[in-house]
């Protein structure tokens, strides 16, 4: 099943754009899953396997905030174009909607002097004064503020911390017993990367302003394994499997920003065409999930990439390549 795709990701495995990878592939009845290389090659090489956990960095977002904010949406205990200050009235800018933040079409000014340095409530404070720019509701401008303030508005409307809400909520209703938030104490976890002083990320959330906002933060921090994600995303193909709506699944599929030119839904980047779209999200640390409910197909892709050393922009380049290597063949599967 998608020989070109698995032989391309075997490739670039071979050629160290990551050293290890997880991957399930789901068409139909049918389903592939492999686990290849190493979980780390610092300070010593480690084989990856099905149980490791990764740090999938912005699958967050999709997994955790996104699926919270559905579940709101569907009870009308929040309104998509309600401002976020109705709900979070700490927050000062009143123009920006929940619509504006799922969408990235804020234009949230996100410049944070000395960010840094801040301490958690600081941060939280920084985060709470941001103003949109003159491009508010005109263009998408992904970011992380967004969902950050997002994970505030959770935090207000549960009075819990944003970590036990994603637990209650979200881990728990699906059986993701595989999945953790730092602190945590499992065996078998992927490492990221090593940082400027020597040490390795390892249990410990890449992100820089996830790591300091701790529970917290609604950006990054989900730390699970293939088969975890299998289960979040056999839910989506299972249109919600009583979890979310059918309709909510459905309307997912199409362009929610404000002027409807932005492609991209409520939480999820879209790909493919406005004719057929497809879910998609990635995270930093070399994960992406691709969705398409209405095929019954779907990609997991959990990779290293960044550990020990981050190459971004040669990942991207040759990740992208993979994506449009998987639609292709995806294409011609949907034919047969």
């Amino acid at each position: 099943m998608y020989p070109k795709t698995q032989q391309m990701i075997e490739e670039k495995r071979a050629e160290g754009l990551f050293s290890g990878v997880a991957y399930q592939l789901i068409d139909r009845e049918k389903e592939t899953q492999q686990v290849l290389g190493w979980a780390a090659t610092l300070p010593e090489k480690e084989a990856l396997t099905f149980d490791h956990l990764f740090d999938v960095a912005s699958l967050t977002k999709v997994v955790c905030t996104t699926s919270v904010l559905l579940r709101l949406l569907e009870t009308n205990k929040i309104e998509l174009d309600q401002t976020l200050h109705t709900y979070l009235p700490t927050f000062l800018d009143e123009r920006i909607t929940i619509r504006h933040l799922l969408t990235h079409t804020s234009d949230i000014q996100t410049w944070i002097e000395k960010r840094d340095q801040l301490d958690q409530v600081a941060l939280k404070a920084a985060y709470l004064t941001l103003q949109a720019g003159e491009n508010l509701g005109k263009k998408v401008c992904y970011t992380d503020a967004g969902t950050i303030l997002l994970g505030f508005l959770l935090e207000e409307l549960y009075q819990k911390p944003l970590t036990v809400i994603f637990q209650e909520e979200v881990l728990q209703p699906l059986g993701m017993t595989q999945s953790f938030f730092p602190p945590f104490r499992q065996p078998l976890v992927v490492p990221t990367e090593q940082l400027a002083s020597g040490q390795i990320l390892k249990g410990i959330t890449h992100d820089p302003k996830a790591r300091v906002l701790e529970s917290h933060a609604g950006n990054a921090g989900l730390f699970t394994t293939l088969a975890d994600l299998t289960r979040f995303v056999r839910m989506y193909l299972a249109g919600g499997a009583g979890y979310l709506k059918a309709t909510t699944i459905s309307a997912l599929y199409q362009d929610h920003t404000p002027n409807q030119t932005g492609f991209r839904s409520l939480g999820w980047d879209l790909r493919g065409t406005k004719e057929q779209p497809i879910l998609f999200h990635t995270g930093y640390t070399g994960t992406f999930m691709l969705i398409d409910v209405k095929q019954q197909q779907a990609f997991i892709f959990l990779s290293n990439r960044v550990h020990p050393k981050d190459e971004r922009e040669k990942y991207i380049k040759h990740r992208d390549l993979l994506i449009a290597t998987y639609l292709a063949e995806k294409s011609t599967a949907s034919m047969l």
